[in-house]
């Protein structure tokens, strides 16, 4: 290509009123190119624009590459084309980032999330419009937007253009049929594609994963599979199962909060001998019984390398966990058991010690909410690998007298716990000096939920104790509402040494709804304390009554400070 600097010079002057944002760009861009790079180009050399790009956000940019084998690259107007290439890139960037910053978000070339956009069908056409120019995109989220359902085709027949696209959420967005249909048909265009979120959408079950699943082959790269709350019906859950057999990278399945039944549970449970690089399975709030335990029972041993498995929330599976006790203890690699909610029986605790033994990897065992194994706990405790465990909820168990001194012997072992929820539990108040005595210096507690437990004043002071020697100086969360039994001088204790929780997010003396006392007697010793709490988050003081002035001092003492404080309103 020639300059004729006297022409261009004429098109200046002719046109130097009428020159728009764009063309100042578009000469810009065309100024880069120096002679003598100009000069190469004759030998062979071309420019083209990259898909990548070092700064999120930022313009893809160009780059020089050599053709293959040394060859000359095109002839007359090679030049031309790459500058209008360019051109249209940049164009096409600017036009992603006005579309995305009219939502509210940030222009990302490699994600882009407009969850919570309320986007309409307008904008999901405008948005499989700008498709072509995100052509580095590995991440799109697109859920929690109602009126998206029945125009995802709109969208989905430009996912060819992000084959490098790996991730891909439209959960909360009203599918429909035909967005599945559209979705399914489109998967070979991102055969990259490794998480795919379509929970909380109705539309997805009711007899339609079909629409989706019998294309489910085209994405052999998934990884994760994510169908929460999908009101599955037992037909989804056949043709769920002969997809899984596909699936066989599948690593995450979630299929929680969906009534699976028994011949559900089984069309899946069938397949999962397919899926042999499964890591978390999850069905909390599925419907489970005794008869599901056991089909389920005699697949999870096609999963050596299960790490998470959650059956949480299953009431009618109580007393039906013998029929899972053989796999389970295959399961040698399982770092969290979820079992909260499922009304196990003493005997259902049992069977778990025989399994627990054999899982020396575990680091989380939520047994909360089930009333009924309080007593029978204290067998289970010694078989677990404590010097591994992170998270222990034992909240609301009905534990006995004689398990918390079980727990109480164990704390010293427990070096790794950074999680511990003991709330709803009567008889903690008689032994958190025993539990709280063992813990060191060198003691990883990050949370400690001691809500309702009839908590006394002196179970302050061994909490102040705790405080001072640095046991709890990791804490970020300490949870002691409900707990209306403490008097004034335990409070004032406690609050006396918060100078030694300096890590400390979150802060929870409420009471409960039914109570009101007032908070005058111990409030200057709070007011003392936090601004030594540099952390701090959140402060909860729920139905403490504040005197005249109080309440203005507490909002002084936390303003100019990100703390969402949760009391009730000042008496005048």
């Amino acid at each position: 290509m020639l300059d004729v600097p006297g022409l261009d010079q004429q098109k200046g002057r002719e046109g130097s009123q009428k020159r728009s944002p764009l063309d100042l760009l578009i000469n810009q861009i065309r100024r880069k190119t120096s002679f003598s790079e100009r000069k190469r180009s004759s030998m062979g050399r071309l420019f083209r624009p990259s898909v990548s790009s070092d700064k999120t956000g930022d313009i893809p940019e160009t780059k020089e590459t050599e053709s293959s084998e040394g060859k000359d690259s095109t002839g007359p107007g090679t030049e031309s084309s790459d500058t209008d290439s360019e051109i249209s890139s940049v164009v096409g960037w600017g036009r992603v980032k006005q579309f995305v910053q009219k939502l509210g978000k940030t222009p990302d070339s490699q994600s882009l999330s407009l969850a919570h956009c309320d986007l309409t069908a307008t904008d999901v056409v405008e948005l499989g419009t700008l498709l072509p120019f995100l052509a580095q995109l590995e991440v799109m989220d697109l859920s929690w937007n109602d009126l998206l359902g029945g125009s995802l085709k709109a969208m989905t027949c430009h996912l060819q253009h992000i084959g490098k696209l790996k991730v891909l959420k439209v959960s909360s967005c009203r599918l429909t049929a035909e967005d599945l249909t559209a979705l399914g048909e489109a998967l070979h265009g991102v055969p990259l594609l490794e998480m795919l979120d379509l929970s909380w959408n109705a539309g997805v079950g009711g007899g339609n994963l079909h629409c989706l699943s019998k294309h489910l082959h085209s994405a052999s790269s998934l990884r994760e599979l994510h169908l929460v709350d999908c009101q599955l019906s037992e037909a989804d859950a056949m043709v769920l199962g002969e997809a899984l057999l596909s699936l066989t990278c599948l690593e995450v399945l979630d299929l929680s909060n969906n009534k699976l039944m028994v011949k559900g549970v089984e069309s899946v449970a069938s397949s999962l001998s397919s899926t042999p690089q499964l890591k978390t399975l999850k069905l909390s709030t599925c419907g489970l019984n005794q008869d599901s335990l056991a089909i389920l029972g005699e697949k999870l041993k096609f999963l050596p390398g299960l790490e998470h498995l959650d059956l949480s929330c299953n009431k009618e599976s109580g007393g039906g966990f013998s029929a899972v006790t053989t796999s389970l203890s295959l399961l040698t690699h399982l770092k969290c058991l979820d079992v909260h909610l499922c009304c196990l029986t003493e005997d259902d605790v049992l069977a778990l010690v025989q399994a627990l033994s054999s899982l020396g990897e575990l680091t989380q065992l939520d047994l909360s909410s089930n009333k009924n194994v309080g007593g029978v706990i204290r067998s289970l405790l010694p078989v677990l690998p404590l010097s591994k465990m992170k998270k222990l909820y034992l909240n609301n168990c009905g534990l006995s007298p004689e398990t918390c001194q079980a727990l109480a012997s164990t704390m010293q072992s427990l070096r790794q716990l950074e999680s511990l929820n003991l709330s709803w539990n009567k008889s903690v108040g008689e032994s958190l000096q025993q539990l709280l005595e063992p813990l060191q210096t060198d003691c990883k507690l990050e949370e400690l939920r001691l809500s309702s437990c009839d908590l006394t004043t002196g179970d302050m002071l061994y909490l102040e104790s705790a405080c001072q020697r640095g046991a709890l100086s990791r804490l970020k969360l300490l949870d002691l509402s409900y707990n209306g039994s403490v008097g004034d001088g335990g409070w004032v204790s406690l609050f006396g040494a918060l100078a030694g929780l300096k890590e400390l997010q979150e802060l929870d003396v409420s009471l409960r709804p039914s109570a009101s006392l007032s908070a005058s007697p111990w409030l200057p010793a709070l007011l003392e304390a936090l601004p030594q709490l540099p952390s701090l988050r959140r402060l909860a003081l729920q139905r403490w009554a504040l005197g005249p002035g109080e309440g203005e001092k507490l909002e002084k003492c936390l303003s100019k400070r990100n703390v969402v404080l949760e009391c009730d309103k000042a008496q005048p």
